[in-house]
């Protein structure tokens, strides 16, 4: 069994590798950019762990890497440029693949492939992370057990302490700025990044943090599975003074174009030990549905809280051993809550040690 992690080098890539190489058989390929990096990183693993590169702007050098794999996971970022190009090219691989994008725009594009994927036999997961990823399952467990499902409301938070790189910088940009997707009342609409700010309690040691409106793809796909009026989806960074200079970015339109985005981004990066002092390291979510049982009103909500590269990474492993071994049997592409079974899926997080909290 081989298994590509395009992008393996990177904060969030290396999680997956991790998990493969300690709970599969599979030979796992680091696919980077950095090729060096990548063949340092495959000596330190362990035989099973092989480097190669990989160039994300080249679709024949994407095509090259993945061919002849059982499944392949997607982490090269910003997810809003390279998330459906990487997608793309493994359809023409006819290779099965997830990924961990947690940009809105490229949803819509990648679930486009559905029929192309069906003819060919294959399965593409976008979003199977933390968030998009754990929320979206946890949110399908969640409706499972009421009768009528009324709201979904998603809220997460991650600290500045628990993760870095240049991409992770450009998709809190994008996600900060403009107007971002939002489900109301039945309808898919756009509302102000960082508006609706509410304080939302979060498993320990996170606690009570103020959450607002970004963009992320849940709002898109959710309804697309579920029957719900409302599906929101807020977050925040911590400590919260992180998104205060991001709302000030905002107001002076210094992040307000992909290339100023990319820009801004890269001087961040440069600092970025800046940015990741004061918190903790840990980040998480909490899912609450909202509906009726049995005549009654209902609310059950879910939380987690762990390492961001745990939450991230380890669900992508997941999704990819269980398309390599045959176990996700639709055809086609797919978010996550509309191919994988939330019990079994919620059982391998706990062997892994994240656990899920009632709240």
């Amino acid at each position: 069994m081989r298994i590509v992690v395009l992008g393996g080098c990177g904060d969030m890539g290396s999680h997956v590798v991790q998990d493969l190489l300690q709970t599969s058989e599979a030979e796992v390929v680091i696919a980077d950019y950095r090729v060096e990096v990548a063949k340092e990183m495959a000596s330190k693993l362990g035989e099973r762990a092989k480097a190669a590169f990989v160039d994300a702007t080249d679709p024949a050098s994407l095509r090259k890497v993945l061919e002849g794999a059982n499944a392949a996971v997607g982490c090269i970022g910003p997810f809003y440029k390279f998330a459906f190009p990487l997608a793309k090219a493994a359809l023409e691989a006819g290779v099965n693949y997830v990924d961990i994008c947690d940009d809105y725009s490229p949803v819509e594009s990648i679930l486009a492939l559905d029929e192309p994927a069906r003819q060919a036999g294959i399965t593409i997961i976008t979003g199977l992370g933390w968030t998009p990823g754990i929320t979206n399952i946890l949110a399908r467990h969640a409706s499972r057990q009421l009768d009528e499902v009324e709201e979904i409301n998603i809220a997460w938070t991650g600290s500045a302490s628990d993760s870095k790189g240049l991409a992770v910088i450009m998709h809190v940009f994008y996600a900060s700025t403009g107007e971002v997707p939002s489900w109301i009342d039945g309808k898919l609409v756009k509302v102000k990044a960082s508006s609706g700010k509410e304080t939302v309690e979060f498993p320990a040691p996170l606690g009570k943090v103020k959450v607002s409106h970004c963009g992320h793809p849940e709002p898109i796909t959710i309804p697309r599975y579920m029957k719900a009026k409302t599906v929101t989806l807020k977050g925040a960074l911590v400590p919260d003074w992180n998104n205060k200079i991001l709302e000030v970015f905002a107001a002076l339109k210094l992040i307000d174009t992909p290339a100023k985005m990319e820009r801004m981004a890269k001087l961040i990066h440069s600092i970025e030990g800046i940015f990741r002092v004061g918190g903790i390291a840990c980040s998480g979510a909490k899912v609450t549905v909202k509906g009726r049982k049995n005549g009654q009103p209902k609310t059950i909500s879910y939380g987690v809280a762990d390492r961001m590269g745990r939450l991230t990474g380890i669900p992508a492993s997941i999704g990819a051993q269980w398309l390599a071994k045959g176990l996700i049997p639709q055809k086609g592409a797919f978010a996550p809550e509309g191919c994988i079974e939330p019990e079994p899926f919620l059982e391998e997080l706990a062997k892994r040690g994240i656990k899920i909290v009632e709240m």
